[in-house]
């Protein structure tokens, strides 16, 4: 199966577009409108303008369709009786997998063209939100039958039917407030992602209680993936005077909130930070970049089904010691978390200690030895690997472009723990 992230034309523009020149000529960004807080789903009237009223400038025809997954499903019906009690018809879809395979998505699609809903609201995950998204794009777009060659520079023309809410359930991918979304090819086991501006949803509504309940295993990943959006988006060659604010605020809150998440769930001032962290990194990379940490971490967690978060976080210290001979903007992570050192060296090392022994906190494995892929099937897949990992769209990103061979280096290094010192 070919994609559209293959097409070599893409990948000569795509440097090209986030170059300083380009962009100096014109530069958009996106956001979603947020409504964030305890009380935005209020039962009672309200005496300020509330969530159903920003809804219901959008959604005449007042008919909802929410996307969920049996995990979130009870936060589902927490949205439909909300827009229910406010004269909305409403259905409810909790069938929704994790990673989105492509044709379970197409199932989802397909009772969104029965029901014609004027609103689509997503929540869970990233998953989730990332399912909907695809949903959204094949009941907007009939014409469309493979998803896997949905084109990011031409808008798709969304909108038309239904405008999307984004719920989320966890703290971490960003989905909310994104122009992207991440899917799964069964048959390859690869992840597929899709980039189309006309994807960021029209809402983000940002409920701290619908994360209290996540465990704290799921906790950290998330928060690892939050982590690596923020630290990736402030070393790309794209990122710039906005996407460095919203990435170094999400590394500042991630620092400070997921280890109180994470001893204590119930903690509501660290969860509706995490929240704010999450979406600030969704915006962040999302108009910025990821870069290898994902590439490396979409192929583990496809090929060895590792958490997403935990397999992009993994990689944080090793890409970072790769991109360090070409770029100094880690120093701007350095002052955000105030890590002092005599000269640039010493403070990245300095650096990458504390991301370090951040992980430790968090009982995060710091290599893929301890993470427990097997060393027999690491090399068996190793081609594999190397293809997936340097076609992945996110190589893009990196302000050091990378080699096959740097890449099966990169997994030999982190498979043992090694710095890289290449």
């Amino acid at each position: 199966m070919s994609y559209w992230f293959q097409h070599p034309l893409l990948k000569l523009l795509f440097p090209l577009s986030t170059s300083t020149s380009m962009r100096g000529l014109a530069t958009t960004f996106r956001t979603p409108h947020f409504i964030m807080g305890a009380n935005v789903l209020p039962e009672g009237p309200s005496r300020v303008t509330s969530t159903i009223d920003f809804l219901n400038a959008k959604c005449p025809r007042k008919r909802a369709f929410v996307v969920t997954d049996e995990g979130a499903e009870r936060f589902g019906k927490r949205l439909a009786d909300y827009v229910t009690n406010n004269g909305y018809a409403c259905q409810v879809w909790a069938k929704a997998l994790p990673e989105a395979p492509i044709e379970h998505v197409a199932e989802c699609a397909e009772e969104m063209k029965k029901f014609e809903p004027d609103l689509i609201i997503a929540v869970g995950g990233g998953s989730v939100i990332d399912g909907a998204k695809a949903a959204w794009i094949l009941y907007e777009r009939p014409d469309i039958t493979d998803l896997g060659m949905v084109m990011p520079m031409v808008l798709l023309g969304l909108r038309k039917k239904a405008v999307l809410a984004a719920v989320p359930t966890t703290s971490g991918t960003g989905s909310e407030c994104t122009a992207f979304a991440v899917l799964h090819d069964t048959a390859t086991h690869r992840k597929i992602p899709i980039v189309n501006p006309d994807l960021t949803p029209d809402f983000a509504i940002l409920v701290p209680e619908f994360t209290m309940t996540m465990p704290p295993r799921l906790t950290v990943n998330t928060g690892l993936d939050a982590l690596s959006h923020a630290m990736d988006a402030v070393i790309t060659p794209s990122a710039n005077e906005w996407t460095d604010a919203m990435s170094l605020s999400a590394i500042k809150q991630t620092f400070k909130y997921l280890p109180r998440a994470y001893r204590n769930g119930r903690d509501r001032e660290a969860r509706f930070r995490m929240q704010i962290a999450a979406s600030a990194a969704g915006i962040g990379f999302g108009q910025s970049a990821a870069a290898l940490t994902h590439s490396f971490g979409h192929t583990i967690g496809s090929l060895f089904h590792v958490h997403h978060g935990l397999a992009v976080g993994i990689f944080i210290p090793y890409v970072f010691e790769f991109y360090k001979p070409v770029t100094d903007k880690y120093l701007e992570i350095c002052h955000a978390l105030n890590v002092s050192g005599a000269g640039s060296e010493k403070k990245f090392r300095n650096l990458m200690a504390k991301t370090k022994a951040f992980f430790r906190e968090l009982d995060v494995p710091l290599s893929l030895k301890e993470l427990g892929v097997p060393k027999d099937e690491f090399n068996r897949q190793m081609e594999t690997m190397v293809l997936y990992t340097v076609e992945d769209v996110d190589c893009i990103g990196s302000p050091r472009p990378m080699t096959a061979q740097q890449c099966e280096q990169i997994f030999r290094y982190a498979y043992d723990g090694k710095d890289i010192d290449f």
